[in-house]
């Protein structure tokens, strides 16, 4: 390890810099090892800055000369920053350092991704681009010059100058020098413009390599899109003249919101139907929007220091959740986010990487860019929204934007904003972001003389440095249904404050069949003892579309924990009431295919650990894939009338009605294949137009062992196409037999476009290994061993993405001994490891500590 101890940085600690940053000017000299970057900073000490305590942040850069006030100085350097004695009245900073963004492995600050500059600085990489007080709360107004040959040359802001191998840039908008971001190189650009409701033209542009081109319509259209829906809804209106995004191959994460220039991992920008799914087409334009969105919940505010992650990245993700909602549809985007939420985040809730959504302390702030602090933080968002009320959220929203422009602001701020526009008290609310781990809801119910009761307790369980937990605000959306389908009571939402309450409703003829949580009100797990025939009644009849799914969902759950711990026989009841939902023609075909869909052998581990049994993951996989067979055998009739009547014709086109028919033909043909052998898939395969067909009929295929020259035949159309390529890895470790996945895995790791360099080839080959649970948690620990290898390898390199990849193994006290001894001795080898980074030294102490 680097550091035997590395510090814990506390979120009651903080103390603001001692100075003011009034100007940044930044001149970058490009070159593959040796780029030299000249910053001039105008500085101006703050009344209770102490005498001679200016330090900057820098690492891995060379110090050429530093000057203050134009006299040569001789800071003391350390392995962070510099420090040096400063004048108590305002003063210039000038420093030259020189940097090699082609050794830059880390892809943090400046680096090269074949040929081309880019940079990625949230969280801390603009430290190692020049020294800096590298801080969020640290705001000024940047202006950059680059020198070099290759023909584009993008910064924030707007352009001042483009000429002769310099261009100049100005971004009039104060940021924190998270948000600064620079591309240099061979690209060309898909461009369009957009008029902003003040009547402003801006230029937007999407820059990449030529070969690329034919691949950002869907984009340019996403961010039109993005752009009207935020002043429609938000009335927010775009603040420069240019908008850029760059398609850039080596990213740690999915895209960067930099100020004017947006910097995207190609498979997040790039689409065509040949190369693309639906579920690509989806995502692209739900991150384009995010990213777009955080130029107000961001950029324009911003957060004070990096506890307050959850401040711009909840928000902006509930606000590109609303937005699909709105260019899709709202049912299916709820049950989407519910089955992500319960997979990942409720996983982090439940182990030893529990935390809240505001964290107290950490050691790399890049570990906790989680799904606690992105979903769960718009989960908050979304409860809030909710409580108070669509016109009153609105109202908070404008003042928000109006109060903390140009700020760095805090939670503090953001609920200070309701309190003020609303007049509600919400201190006990904000225990959502200081309180970790998932409330559990349990309900009771009675009927007597017309008058019927919800009894709801809230449960809190230990987390990681929280044994004692406070009741929350918990908004639990209700709604009462009559024996004959009627809905007697519409929703409502009753709001639990103390440990235990009980709301009754008056005036019924006979005792409701209750609609509880619905639109998944509040990220909670819900206990309620309900009969089958309840569930069946209101996957039949439930008004509230979340809560037929969920009705359906849970009758699946239950029918497969039986057959998986009792040995059963798949509920003939199940069946039955799935086959008559999916047969419903007044349900969206995207609807009717997440029906079809099955709890995860991950979500069923994770449902019989929380029960007190030990899950075998061999064991959930073989009684997961029999229910499927009986799903298939029973509904085969029905599928194959779904799969024919449903194909789309014609043109690919990605909308929403479109994309619905092709999930449901999709996941009729999953079923399809187990009872027809293959025979449809090959068909489906043979005459696919696009990817989302192809890729759905070799998955089927290789689900049922075959396709093995179909997979042939895909790598040879495709093997120069590195995004479609990474679908060709994946696939085949997520979709092995438990006994194959982790050889076929091996086996990918000597092929020769296995870069494992690349972020997104090595989690395409290693994030289906241990999706893949059961072949993950092969009992022979091969799954454990190849994983620890290659992840002791890569965080030589990427200690970001290293991180990141550790989390296969939080899980590791769920499963038996045999298993568990397997993993921890795996973990305690990475973190034996010489010179591990201190990203991954936190996330894999932290999972031992278990």
């Amino acid at each position: 390890m680097k550091d035997a101890t590395p510090q814990t940085i506390y979120l009651s600690d903080y103390k603001p810099f001692g100075y003011n940053v009034e100007a940044v000017e930044l001149t970058f000299r490009l070159h593959p090892t040796r780029t030299r970057v000249i910053s001039k900073i105008k500085f101006t000490p703050k009344p209770d800055a102490k005498d001679g305590d200016f330090f900057l942040h820098g690492e891995n850069m060379t110090l050429i000369s530093a000057k203050i006030n134009g006299a040569d100085i001789s800071p003391e350097i350390t392995a962070e920053g510099l420090r040096a004695n400063a004048p108590s009245d305002p003063f210039v900073w000038e420093a030259e350092v020189e940097i090699s963004p082609e050794t830059n492995t880390a892809l943090e600050g400046l680096y090269m991704s074949n040929g081309m500059y880019c940079t990625q600085c949230e969280a801390e990489g603009f430290r190692k681009i020049t020294y800096y007080p590298d801080r969020p709360d640290v705001m000024s107004v940047f202006t950059v010059r680059i020198e070099s040959d290759l023909p584009v040359l993008l910064s924030n802001g707007n352009p001042v100058k483009m000429d002769n191998g310099v261009a100049e840039w100005h971004d009039p908008w104060p940021k924190p020098a998270y948000l600064f971001a620079l591309v240099a190189g061979e690209l060309v650009n898909y461009s369009g413009d957009f008029t902003t409701m003040s009547g402003k033209k801006v230029d937007l542009n999407i820059w990449v390599r030529e070969a690329d081109l034919g691949k950002c319509a869907f984009g340019l259209e996403a961010l039109k899109r993005s752009m009207k829906w935020d002043e429609d809804v938000y009335g927010r209106e775009y603040d420069l003249d240019v908008f850029n995004i760059v398609a850039v191959d080596d990213f740690n994460m999915g895209a960067m919101e930099n100020k004017g220039l947006n910097i995207f991992n190609s498979s997040c920008v790039l689409a065509s139907p040949e190369t693309s799914t639906d579920a690509n087409f989806e995502r692209i334009e739900a991150i384009i929007a995010h990213e777009y969105f955080h130029n107000w919940t961001g950029n324009r505010i911003t957060c004070r220091d990096w506890f307050q992650l959850c401040l711009k990245e909840g928000l902006t993700v509930f606000r590109d959740q609303s937005f699909t909602g709105d260019m899709r549809s709202h049912a299916v985007k709820r049950i989407d986010d519910a089955i992500m939420l319960r997979a990942r985040q409720f996983r982090e809730d439940q182990g030893p990487l529990a935390h809240p959504v505001r964290p107290e302390s950490f050691v790399e702030i890049n570990n906790f860019y989680t799904v606690t602090v992105y979903e769960k933080g718009a989960e908050v968002i979304g409860m809030l929204k909710r409580l108070v009320g669509d016109e009153a959220y609105k109202k908070a929203l404008d003042l928000y934007f109006d109060r903390h422009d140009g700020e760095a602001a805090t939670i503090e701020d953001w609920i200070k904003v309701f309190e003020d526009s609303t007049g509600r008290d919400l201190s006990q609310f904000k225990l959502w972001y200081s309180q970790a781990g998932t409330p559990h809801v349990h309900v009771t119910d009675s009927f007597e003389d017309g008058t019927y009761s919800l009894t709801l307790r809230q449960e809190h369980k230990p987390s990681p440095g929280q044994d004692t937990k406070k009741p929350m605000v918990i908004p639990v959306a209700v709604g009462l249904l009559s024996p004959n389908g009627d809905e007697v009571v519409p929703t409502t939402v009753l709001e639990l404050t103390e440990e235990e309450q009980t709301f009754t409703f008056d005036g019924l003829g006979a005792k409701p069949i209750p609609s509880v949580l619905r639109d998944f009100s509040a990220p909670v797990v819900l206990h309620m003892d309900q009969s089958d025939k309840d569930r069946e009644f209101l996957l039949a009849q439930d008004t509230d579309a979340f809560n037929k799914w969920e009705a359906g969902r849970t009758l699946a759950r239950n029918t497969l924990i039986d057959m998986i711990s009792n040995n059963a026989e798949p509920n003939a009841d199940f069946l039955a009431a799935l086959e008559s939902a999916i047969k419903d023609e007044s349900l969206e075909p995207a609807f009717r295919a997440l029906l079809l869909g099955l709890p995860s052998v991950d979500d069923l581990a994770q449902t019989l650990a929380g029960a007190g049994e030990t899950p075998d993951p061999w064991k959930i996989h073989a009684e997961r894939d029999r229910l499927k067979r009986a799903i298939a055998e029973h509904c085969n009739d029905t599928l194959a009338d779904l799969y024919f009547a449903h194909q789309v014709e014609g043109e690919y086109e990605p909308d929403a009605v479109s994309s619905g028919k092709r999930s449901l033909t999709n996941a009729a043909l999953a079923y399809i294949t187990l009872v027809d052998g293959g025979e449809t898939a090959q068909r489906q395969f043979a005459a696919a137009n696009n990817m989302t067909q192809e890729l759905a009929a070799l998955s089927a295929l290789i689900t049922i062992g075959m396709g093995e020259e179909e997979l042939t035949d895909f790598h040879n159309r495709w093997q120069n196409d590195r995004l479609v390529m990474d679908k060709w890895f994946s696939l085949q470790t997520a979709l092995a037999a438990p006994e194959d996945a982790s050889g076929i895995a091996r086996r990918l790791t000597e092929h020769a476009a296995f870069d494992w360099k690349n972020p997104n080839r090595f989690r395409s080959l290693f994030g289906g290994l241990t999706s893949n649970t059961a072949g993950f948690h092969n009992p022979d620990g091969s799954g454990y061993a190849l994983l620890a290898d290659w992840l002791i390898k890569l965080d030589a390199i990427n200690p970001q993405t290293t991180a990141r990849m550790t989390t296969a193994f939080d899980t590791w006290k769920r499963y038996d001994e045999e298993r568990q001894a397997q993993m921890r001795g795996e973990l305690e080898r990475i973190l034996g490891t010489e010179n591990l980074s201190r990203d991954t030294y936190e996330m894999v102490s932290r999972m031992l500590k278990a």
